[in-house]
């Protein structure tokens, strides 16, 4: 006994140390706190079981049958049962559905605060009902939070099932929330009815992204005014985006507590990077990040530890047009390199606008591993954009300083009134001392939690920074290198507007020697006289818009080549929209070949252009390390200088590629010269170039234009018409009639096959730019040799060759690969109409 009561404090100490390592060892090895939710509601709509059923993130869903949500409504309630599809499972909250031709109402009795209210349906053909008149109205208290949808016309074909997310707040009068569902209501019939398969209500921190008692605060990208918008609890917001930019898809159970998803980013990253030629994504999986200057519920910890880095950073987010948005930009900077201020610095663009233009992840937050966000709204503007439907653009860029750019997440928000769509467009507050006391001491407006310690160090460092930067304005007096969009100093000239005024005699009419959807082409002197250019100032009301200014100021500012139009400068003086080139004496082909009176241009000048067209093509192609896709290759973006020297202008829509990758974007381009291809799959690849270009050689043969609806039907499309031609042995009916007997036929046989190579259907099936150039030179080549032996024949005559008859396909190859039967003949051609217009509306 007494051995055993000496032992007994030394087994106790054991067991105290015993405990206390498991406890450790847990704590060290499990995730940061979850947020607990108050309210975790999961109603499975349409079910009558009394038990739960297990859905696809592992939560259980109540029937909604006789439960205390059950709905109430003006006539008859019927619910239907959901065939499980063959081709995939459904579960909870899918399998079933209450479905009816009335309105119903869902009442909610909940606690004071901040939830999220996600709706899930799941379109299917519900017995009695048809499928393409689900056509309701959604309403929670006083907002409307989905007007005339349609499930069966808006789901993804990759995922059948839809989430609509909502983030509202239950105030302390009413404290429940009112869910309504109205079928469309329709004078001429009355079977459109309204469904629900499942409704989530999760409750929220109440300033996760409102902002409580006005301080929070988020930026609005305008101007060079600082405005401030508070989301107040009067207001709802729709999540529209949820990216895990640079990584994976997060389910729902992954997330912090709330049961967010957050999608790839991958479908909306444009893939731009105009400098270094490429952009990174980062992984650091055995990252824990360190939460000090915000929630560790803000977001999960995988969304900081990718990201995407790269010295131009671009995404293009389809949204509703006429309503403001909330956009959040999650940082944590993970690239070993940086752990110091100003390693990093970047400029942030949201909507065309300017948002930061000297974000210092570092800067913000102290440390590395240390996760920030970043709040801005986008005030809705006047636009006119067809089905209602825009596109918001992130854009992130180093002012080549620094390495490169970072960001790890994007969320977006429609911000909803309650008053309706036709309230949604609120102004922000005004950034005034009156209705912030702290606002002339803040350094960075409502982002996080950004303690004293990060303000002073803020201070500091600017001090420290004043001492060797210059503070003044840099553009008043002469103009200046550009440093309004951070671009090398010897590579773009900063204008004043007096100094394009001065160059254009105030923009008199008599100097346009351009006109164009963008505005007008002036012709200008600068240098004081010595200098001539060609000034292009954009309409603000044109379809090409700052996104094209930015993007054309980027390109040609770092692309050198001989046959690339060469940029100058630009001006962005009051509000104008100003781009100064290198001044094109011959003006465009299109110009030179259509509706002129100038003398026609011979075949060797064609050639000699096309070749220089192509040449300036392929660089864009081979010449960087990612290949630069044009993505509106013209006979009016083709300039001839004073000694006929081409050179491709016009880069507003121009793309950086990935070799031997498609790119998914927006379709964009000009009708008549558009990659079908492209159009029907929005992937773009450099045979879409390879498309547009051979569009132009049969316009530089042929005399007419790429578009022409004047014409007949099957004669509206140049490259369409010119193919069936070809196939039919009829080519010599859609020649120049200027070019009758010039050409060689080895030459045209060559010509036409490289052509016809180019305009096929599918972009696999064309030819490289380079193997496109190769041929064009050998082409040439076939025409001088051919032109000299003339001259030996008859060194003082015309040259004369015999007229193409006919130009058949005689065997289709894929690829750029044909086999072209030729026949010669001295019969007159054709002569087709060239005095239509084309058309050349962009996409």
């Amino acid at each position: 006994m007494g051995k055993l009561s000496k032992l007994t404090p030394i087994i106790s100490i054991f067991c105290i140390f015993f405990f206390i390592y498991h406890i450790i060892i847990t704590v060290s090895s499990s995730t940061p706190p979850r947020y607990i939710a108050v309210e975790d509601i999961t109603l499975d709509c349409g079910s009558e079981t009394s038990g739960e059923s297990e859905g696809m993130d592992g939560r259980y869903w109540s029937g909604d049958f006789q439960s205390k949500f059950f709905p109430k409504e003006e006539h008859n309630l019927e619910s239907v049962t959901i065939q499980t599809p063959i081709e995939r499972t459904v579960i909870a909250p899918y399998t079933t559905a209450r479905v009816s031709y009335s309105q119903f109402t869902y009442v909610f009795p909940l606690t004071v605060g901040s939830k999220f209210v996600r709706l899930h349906f799941y379109p299917a053909s519900y017995s009695g009902f048809q499928e393409s008149e689900d056509i309701f109205t959604v309403k929670a208290g006083s907002f409307t939070l989905l007007r005339n949808f349609s499930a069966s016309n808006h789901g993804d074909t990759m995922r059948k099932n839809i989430v609509k997310e909502f983030c509202i707040y239950v105030d302390e009068v009413n404290k429940k929330l009112n869910i309504t569902f109205v079928p469309f209501s329709d004078t001429t019939s009355s079977n459109f009815y309204a469904f629900i398969n499942g409704i989530e209500i999760v409750s929220m921190p109440k300033d996760l992204y409102y902002s409580p008692e006005g301080q929070t605060r988020s930026e609005t990208p305008y101007d060079s005014k600082s405005h401030r918008f508070y989301i107040n609890y009067n207001m709802a917001l729709q999540m529209v985006f949820r990216l895990n930019v640079g990584g994976s898809l997060i389910l729902p159970a992954e997330d912090t507590g709330f049961f967010r998803e957050w999608s790839e980013d991958i479908n909306y990253f444009v893939h731009e990077s105009y400098f270094n030629g490429e952009s990174v994504v980062l992984h650091n999986p055995s990252l824990m990040p360190n939460y000090s200057k915000i929630e560790n519920y803000t977001a999960t910890d995988d969304v900081y530890r990718s990201a995407r880095t790269g010295d131009y950073l671009d995404w293009e987010l389809p949204v509703d047009s006429g309503f403001n948005y909330l956009v959040r930009l999650h940082f944590c900077e993970i690239g070993l390199e940086v752990s110091l201020i100003s390693q990093r610095s970047f400029q942030i663009e949201i909507d065309n606008n300017s948002a930061k233009d000297d974000a210092d992840v570092i800067w913000l937050t102290g440390n590395r591993d240390t996760p920030i966000y970043k709040d801005y709204v986008v005030l809705s503007k006047e636009e006119k954009v067809e089905d209602n439907n825009k596109i918001l653009s992130i854009e992130i860029y180093t002012n080549h300083i620094y390495p490169s750019a970072i960001l790890n997440g994007v969320e977006l928000f429609k911000i909803i009134n309650p008053e309706g769509p036709e309230h949604n467009l609120a102004r922000p507050s005004p950034a005034s001392s009156a209705n912030n006391p702290k606002t002339n001491k803040t350094i960075f407006l409502a982002i996080g939690s950004l303690g004293f310690l990060v303000v002073l160090t803020s201070l500091s460092y600017m001090v420290q920074l004043k001492k060797f930067t210059c503070w003044s304005d840099p553009y008043r007096g002469k103009s200046q290198r550009a440093k309004a969009l951070s671009l090398p100093e010897e590579l773009c000239r900063h204008f004043s507007l007096n100094e394009i005024r001065t160059a254009t005699n105030n923009f008199h009419k008599e100097l346009i020697i351009g006109q164009g959807g963008f505005g007008n082409v002036y012709k200008g002197l600068l240098d004081e006289g010595t200098l001539t250019v060609a000034i292009k100032r954009l309409n603000p009301e044109s379809q090409q818009g700052a996104r094209e200014f930015k993007t054309e100021i980027r390109m040609l500012s770092q692309l050198r080549h001989v046959h690339l139009v060469s940029l100058i400068g630009y001006c962005i003086d009051e509000g104008e929209m100003i781009l100064v080139y290198g001044y094109m004496r011959n003006g465009t082909l299109s110009a030179r070949l259509f509706d002129t009176n100038n003398d026609p241009l011979t075949w060797k000048q064609r050639l000699e252009i096309c070749l220089g067209a192509e040449r300036g093509l392929h660089y864009l192609h081979t010449g960087m390390k990612n290949p630069i896709i044009h993505r509106d290759v013209k006979t009016t973006n083709i300039l001839l200088d004073e000694k006929w020297v081409s050179k491709v202008s016009d880069f507003g829509l121009s793309k950086m590629g990935l070799n031997n990758t498609a790119v998914s974007t927006l379709v964009k381009g000009t009708w008549g010269y558009l990659d079908p291809d492209y159009a029907r799959r929005q992937q773009l690849t450099d045979k879409s170039d390879v498309y547009s270009f051979g569009v132009v050689m049969f316009e530089v043969l042929c005399g007419r234009k790429a578009l022409n609806t004047k014409l007949e039907h099957e004669q509206w499309h140049l490259a369409n018409w010119a193919r069936k031609c070809i196939e039919k042995g009829t080519i010599d009916q859609i020649i120049d009639p200027y070019l009758k007997g010039k050409i060689a036929p080895e030459c045209f046989k060559v010509y036409v096959e490289v052509a016809e190579s180019c305009v096929r259907d599918q972009g696999i099936q064309r030819p490289k730019m380079n193997d496109v150039m190769e041929k064009l030179e050998f082409a040439f080549e076939l025409q001088q040799n051919a032109d000299a032996a003339q001259e030996e024949i008859n060194p003082s005559g015309v040259i004369s060759y015999q007229d193409v008859l006919s130009f058949r396909v005689v065997e289709p190859v894929l690829e750029s690969d044909s086999c072209i039967e030729l026949t010669t003949s001295n019969s007159e051609l054709t002569n087709p109409s060239l005095d239509s217009d084309g058309i050349t509306s962009t996409v």
